[in-house]
C-alpha cells in the first residue's frame, strides 16, 4: 500500500540518554538568542528541549518572506519550531527496502528563496533529496510537506544559486553541478505531511510514505569536479611508459570507487586529429581582417610547399588566398590595412585586397633563413648574417627601412607584439649560432642597434618577447623567453624602454628535444608554447607567469586557434597530422584521468 508503520518520534522525543556510571541524564535543548545590534549585546530568550537525536537546523526566512524559525532535523523527522508556536512534525520519506527500526538522518541542506515562495532541500544519508515547503499565513505555519525529489551521491553540503543550478560538495568521489528542470511540484509521488501526526503520541505509530530511487527527473547533471577523498592509497610510478612519473590513486567509497591516474600538467581537450599529405614544418592561423572575430585561414608549410586551409563549418583547401603555394613558407601576418604578410626562402610577399601583389626578392646566393612579423614590422635574416628591417609607411606599403651585419648566422628572430597606442614594437631578438641573443633596438633614433647580449651554455633553437601587460602580469616590462638546443627553456625580463636584461634568469628543462616557442591564447591573454619531447605552456594566472606541461603528445609547430566551433584552442602539427585541442582548467597543478 506504500506504507510502513514506523514508531514516532521528534519534538520532545524520547527520554534523554542517562549515564548509567555518573548517574548523569543528557537533555538535548534548542535554544533562541537575540543579537542586539545597538547595544552589542546576546541575550538568551528561549529554550525547549528537542529529540536527542537532532543533528541539524535549518533557519527559514522571515518577516514578510516566510514564518521565521527553524526546523530541526532529526532520525527520521523533520520539525518545524519557533517560539511561541506549537511544532509542526513530519515524518521523512524512507526507501522501500529500509528497515523499518532503522533511523534516517539529513546530512546536508540548501535553502532556495525568491518572491512570495521558498523551499527547501534535505539530503539524507543515503543521497535521497527531499524537498520540504512550509504553509504558513504570515508568521503562523499550518502544515509541513516533506516530498521527494530526486538521488544524488551523498554531500556534505548544497548550493543553491540563483541562476538555477544545484552545486552538491560530495563526501566521496567527484563534486557535481547541477542545472534545475523542474521543482518537483508535479510529481505524482505521495507526500508526507505534518498533519499525519497530529493527534498522535510521540511514541505513537504513523504511516512512512516508501520510495525508491530513480533516474534524474527534476535535475540535470551539467558537470563535475574532481574529489579524490576519501584517498586510501597513493603510488608514484610510471605506469603509462611515457617517460615521467605519474601518481596512482585509490579514492572515494563503495559504488563511486575509482583508480586515477594523477599526471602533472594541464589536461587538453582533443577537437580534431586529420592525416595531411606530408611532414609538416610550421603551422599558422591567420585573418582576413584586423576587425574578424574568428581566423580565416590555416597555413600549413612543408619542406617545400604551403598548404592554405579555409576555416568554416568545415576545413577545406583554397588557392585565392594569395599566398605563394610553391615554396616552404617561413612566416605569415595580417599586418594593419588587413593585409597579409608571406615570408618565404625566396623574399617577401605582400598580398592586399584590391591590389597588385608586390614582392621583396632575396638577394642571390643569400637566402632567407629567418623571419618574424608584428601588424607593423618585419624582419629576416639572410644566410650569411644579414638582418633586413621592413616597417608600413604611411600608405600601408611594406618598405626597407633598415639593414644590419650581424657576422654570424642567425638561428632565430622574434618582434615583439605593437604596444597600445604605438607604432612599432622597440625591440627585436636575434639569437645565434654562437651561443648568443642579442637584444636589438627598432626605434629611429638608434634603430638595428645591439642594446642588450645575453651569452647561453647551448646553441639556441628559438626566441620570443612577450609584453607582461598583454599577459596580464601588471606593470610593463618584456618577457624574454629563450629556448636552447638541449632542452633547456631560460626566461628573463627585460626594460622595455632600455632593453637592459634582468640579472635573474629562471631555467626548467623541458625534454630531450630542442626547444621551439611558439605564441598563443590561453585564458583570453597572451601566453607562450615550449615544444620539446612535451609541450609546455606559460600563461598568466592569478597576476604571476606560470609554467605548466601539457598532458599531450610531442608537437612540432602550433598557433593559436579561434572559430565558431572553438572560441579559444591551438592548432598544431605533429609528424603527419593536424591537431586541433584546447588546454582546460587553467591552474591546476594536476589532472586525472
Amino acid at each position: 500500500d506504500g506504507s510502513e508503520r514506523v514508531a514516532s518520534s521528534g519534538g520532545g522525543g524520547p527520554p534523554p540518554p542517562a549515564d548509567a556510571a555518573a548517574g548523569l541524564v543528557y537533555t538535548k535543548l534548542l535554544t533562541h538568542y537575540e543579537f542586539d545590534l545597538g547595544l552589542n549585546t546576546v541575550t538568551r530568550k528561549w529554550s525547549d528541549p528537542v529529540d536527542p537525536t537532532a543533528n541539524l537546523l535549518v533557519a527559514l526566512p522571515g518577516g514578510d518572506d516566510g514564518p521565521g524559525g527553524v526546523l530541526v532535523c532529526s532520525e527520521s523527522f523533520v520539525t518545524f519550531r519557533a517560539p511561541g508556536h506549537p511544532e509542526r512534525r513530519c515524518l521523512l520519506p524512507r526507501r522501500r527496502d529500509m528497515p523499518a527500526d532503522h533511523g534516517l538522518l539529513v546530512v546536508s541542506h540548501a535553502l532556495h528563496r525568491q518572491k512570495d515562495l521558498f523551499f527547501v532541500l534535505l539530503h539524507t544519508e543515503l543521497g535521497d533529496v527531499l524537498k520540504v515547503s512550509v504553509a504558513h499565513t504570515g508568521a503562523v505555519v499550518s502544515e509541513v510537506v516533506v516530498r521527494y525529489f530526486d538521488t544524488l551521491p551523498t554531500s556534505v553540503a548544497l548550493v543553491i544559486l540563483r541562476t538555477g543550478f544545484l552545486f552538491a560538495a560530495s563526501e566521496a568521489g567527484n563534486h557535481t553541478f547541477y542545472q534545475f528542470q523542474g521543482v518537483g511540484d508535479d510529481d505524482e509521488l505521495p507526500a508526507a505531511s505534518s498533519t499525519q501526526l497530529e493527534g498522535v503520541a510521540l511514541d505513537g505509530e504513523v504511516e512512512a510514505v516508501l520510495i525508491e530511487p530513480r533516474a534524474l527527473r527534476n535535475l540535470v547533471l551539467v558537470d563535475e569536479v574532481d574529489n579524490f577523498a576519501p584517498l586510501t592509497e597513493l603510488r608514484a610510478a610510471d605506469v603509462t611508459r611515457e617517460g615521467s612519473v605519474q601518481l596512482c590513486a585509490l579514492c572515494g567509497r563503495g559504488p563511486r570507487s575509482t583508480v586515477r591516474v594523477l599526471r602533472h600538467g594541464l589536461a587538453v581537450a582533443e577537437l580534431a586529429v586529420s592525416e595531411l599529405p606530408g611532414t609538416p614544418t610550421a603551422v599558422w592561423t591567420v585573418r582576413t581582417s584586423a576587425a574578424a572575430e574568428y581566423d580565416s585561414f590555416i597555413v600549413v608549410s612543408f619542406v617545400n610547399a604551403t598548404l592554405v586551409l579555409s576555416i568554416g563549418e568545415t576545413v577545406e583547401e583554397v588557392t585565392d588566398s594569395g599566398l605563394l603555394g610553391s615554396v616552404a613558407t617561413l612566416s605569415v601576418q595580417l599586418l594593419d590595412g588587413d593585409s597579409l604578410c608571406q615570408v618565404h626562402a625566396g623574399g617577401l610577399r605582400h598580398v592586399r585586397a584590391g591590389r597588385p601583389i608586390s614582392e621583396w626578392r632575396a638577394p642571390a646566393g643569400k637566402p632567407v633563413t629567418r623571419a618574424s612579423a608584428n601588424a607593423r614590422q618585419v624582419l629576416v635574416a639572410l644566410s650569411g648574417g644579414e638582418l633586413i628591417y621592413f616597417e608600413l609607411d604611411a600608405l600601408n606599403n611594406l618598405v626597407v627601412h633598415d639593414k644590419k651585419e650581424l657576422g654570424q648566422d642567425a638561428s632565430c628572430v622574434d618582434l615583439a607584439a605593437v604596444p597600445a597606442g604605438r607604432q612599432r614594437a622597440r625591440f627585436a631578438a636575434v639569437g645565434t649560432w654562437d651561443n648568443y641573443v642579442r637584444l636589438i633596438a627598432l626605434d629611429p633614433d638608434d634603430c638595428m642597434q645591439v642594446v642588450a647580449m645575453k651569452a647561453l651554455p647551448a646553441p639556441v633553437e628559438s626566441a620570443a618577447l612577450l609584453d607582461s601587460a598583454h599577459a596580464g602580469l601588471g606593470a610593463s616590462t618584456l618577457v624574454l623567453a629563450i629556448g636552447l638546443s638541449n632542452g633547456v627553456l631560460m626566461r628573463t625580463s627585460l626594460d622595455a624602454q632600455s632593453g637592459e636584461l634582468n640579472a635573474d634568469t629562471t631555467t626548467i628543462f623541458c625534454g630531450a628535444r630542442a626547444v621551439g616557442l611558439s605564441r598563443v591564447q590561453l585564458g583570453g591573454r597572451a601566453a607562450l608554447l615550449a615544444l620539446s619531447s612535451r609541450p609546455w605552456a606559460a600563461y598568466a594566472h592569478n597576476g604571476r607567469l606560470s609554467l605548466a606541461p601539457l598532458s599531450y603528445d610531442a608537437l612540432d609547430a602550433a598557433c593559436s586557434f579561434r572559430s565558431e566551433q572553438c572560441a579559444e584552442g591551438i592548432v598544431a602539427v605533429a609528424g603527419s597530422t593536424l591537431r586541433i585541442f584546447s588546454p582546460e582548467r587553467l591552474g591546476e597543478v594536476f589532472h586525472a584521468r
